[in-house]
């Protein structure tokens, strides 16, 4: 299975694309045409100028603590997880170069924290045991990115490519001046469909090429790629059978007292993989159908912060609508959610940001209609917005408020309360980030006897940054389940989870 060709004639035509414009653009033309030989001249000595190779690295390291749903021991364990990376980069004035390796070790995973029938893996611990051949400890050194990008082409020199393995995350095509949209963008926006998984000890990346075009306050991203194995398993050195085409324009709006950001994309996701889907229909049908998902998503962003007498005002609007196949299933599926923050000035010494905000995604209540009606995040980081990573996006329905505070410049706390419950009660409670390796779907899913209340969430995490290249973080998280997590684990409902992180870049 393997040694099939990986690279779906959606991608290919993406990268076709993407070299085409190389031959359009190629680095330094849009000066060379008009320039004087002098100029030209020097133009050249300059490019011969490349910055000396520069070596940069980090490592993390993290002891996860859980509490499963479930009164079982096996639900209760911990674990370390470590990241090692190091780079290598140059700079030139047309093309740069990297090759970045990443280094995954993991110890004392739990060899029992998996349960036949629809309980299963009890946490991520067994996540990790399961996708590296039921090892209590495993290792790994692996390219994490080897590219070349060649930017500052074409007229104006506004055009940029990058070729190899690369990582991205959807939503960072640009980057607001403006502070509160910044953050907004960070830490409520990006990779809620598209992302590199750098919350696990692995991580996601993706082989393929990147086009960008940047104006005054515009992009313009095509990505044509595959994404490579990882996340949870500590070989990431291969690829899946999946392609992806993904393209998106940004617009950046600035007022005297207000900033605003826009940004539409679509993505065709193709999945041609033969592994058992997850989804509501009975185990037989589901054997019985290994064809190809292929899933075509629009959407798009749009956040604004205004400032008033009172404080910041901020809003957020994120949408996406889905059509295409599942395997011999139509497609037809949304996602969508309203925020509001604020941050009142009154209140200097914690700097509180206060937000708001109800998510909605569409889930399938008829397995037999033919119709595929849950919604698929396709490729995301869930963790971001599930810090206690039980659920994410998929048939769910989300009312949650945020607090974060800032009572000093080197002290980051937030506390955030979610009130969850599945979308339709005749689908799955669903729980993963899609795929990271070959044999394997990416995405869990548990009945809950037609119930639709899940938990609710309540916890709290700090950063503490020591100095620029140490800091550290401290979370803990507590679900109060409802009825289907009893319905699943009716000798315990509740869970837990927190975690002790280090950082150190160099």
């Amino acid at each position: 299975m393997l040694t099939q060709n990986p690279f779906h004639p959606a991608l290919r035509w993406s990268i076709v694309v993407v070299f085409f414009l190389v031959l359009v653009f190629p680095p330094g033309e849009g000066k060379a045409q008009t320039a004087a030989p002098k100029q030209a001249a020097a133009d050249a000595s300059a490019a011969a100028k490349r910055s000396p190779v520069e070596i940069h690295g980090s490592i993390r390291s993290r002891l996860e603590m859980w509490d499963w749903f479930g009164d079982r021991e096996a639900s209760s364990y911990a674990y370390s997880g470590n990241l090692v990376k190091l780079s290598f980069a140059q700079t030139g004035k047309h093309t740069n170069w990297k090759v970045e390796l990443a280094a995954p070790i993991l110890a004392g995973l739990p060899d029992d924290a998996q349960v036949p029938g629809v309980q299963g893996q009890l946490g991520l611990g067994a996540s990790y045991y399961a996708a590296n051949d039921r090892n209590r400890s495993a290792a790994m050194i692996f390219p994490k990115q080897a590219y070349l990008e060649f930017h500052h082409l074409g007229a104006g020199e506004r055009h940029g490519i990058k070729i190899g393995r690369f990582e991205f995350i959807d939503g960072t095509e640009l980057t607001p001046k403006n502070a509160t949209l910044a953050a907004l963008k960070r830490t409520r926006v990006n990779q809620r469909i598209l992302g590199a998984f750098g919350w696990s000890h692995v991580g996601r990346s993706f082989d393929g090429a990147h086009y960008s075009w940047n104006g005054k306050a515009s992009n313009v991203t095509v990505i044509g790629a595959t994404p490579t194995r990882g996340v949870f398993q500590v070989d990431g050195w291969g690829w899946n059978r999946v392609a992806f085409a993904y393209g998106a324009y940004s617009h950046a709006f600035a007022a005297k007292k207000s900033n605003s950001e826009l940004r539409v994309f679509s993505m065709f996701y193709d999945d041609f993989r033969e592994v058992l889907k997850t989804d509501n229909r009975p185990l037989a049908i589901r054997q019985g159908d290994l064809d190809s998902i292929r899933i075509a998503s629009f959407g798009g962003h749009f956040i604004h912060a205004a400032e008033t007498s009172a404080g910041t005002l901020d809003l957020l609007g994120w949408g996406v609508a889905q059509t295409g196949s599942w395997g011999r299933q139509d497609h037809r599926a949304g996602a969508g959610l309203l925020e509001v923050g604020f941050q009142p000035k009154g209140i200097p010494a914690l700097k509180p940001w206060l937000r708001a905000g109800y998510s909605r995604t569409t889930g399938d209540d008829n397995p037999t209609d033919g119709t595929h009606n849950t919604f698929f995040q396709l490729m995301p980081t869930p963790r971001p917005y599930a810090k206690f990573p039980f659920y994410d996006m998929v048939n769910n329905e989300d009312r949650y408020a945020i607090l974060t505070l800032r009572p000093h410049a080197r002290l980051n706390v937030v506390s955030e309360i979610h009130a969850l419950r599945m979308t339709s009660g005749g689908d799955l409670w669903y729980s993963g980030g899609g795929v990271f390796q070959p044999w394997t779907f990416g995405y869990a899913g548990r009945a809950g006897g037609g119930a639709r209340s899940l938990a609710t969430l309540t916890d709290i995490g700090a950063v503490i940054t020591v100095h620029k290249q140490f800091s550290i973080e401290a979370y803990y998280g507590y679900a109060n389940g409802k009825r289907v997590l009893f319905e699943i684990y009716p000798d315990g409902k509740n869970g837990s989870f927190g975690f002790l992180e280090a950082n150190y870049t160099f």
